[in-house]
């Protein structure tokens, strides 16, 4: 059996502009390097984050909100139970960056 080691993602809420995303995840998961075509926010409803973003970590823990600029790679590592949403343009993609 694989024990899932990236946060699960999943849309909740899509509108005529914009999706909500919802991101759940437990401790020592990763989301790997990643971007959004898009400029997107994130707000923690749960738990803690690390957030790398242009080479600088910021800690998120819960009702901090960050934006993530459009197509900046950044990773998000859980370090307690994490359940977030994520508010991005309803066209915006989320991509993996290969390295």
């Amino acid at each position: 059996m694989d024990i899932p080691t990236k946060p699960k993602m999943s849309i909740v809420q899509t509108g005529s502009r914009f999706k909500v995303l919802k991101v759940t995840g437990t401790k020592g998961m990763q989301m790997p390097s990643h971007l959004s075509t898009k400029e997107a926010v994130i707000i923690v409803l749960q738990g803690e984050a690390l957030l790398d973003l242009t080479g600088k970590q910021f800690h998120l823990n819960v009702n901090d909100s960050a934006i993530i600029p459009a197509n900046e790679p950044h990773t998000l590592l859980i370090k307690d139970t994490f359940q977030a949403n994520v508010i991005m343009e309803i066209e915006s993609e989320i991509k993996f960056v290969n390295k």
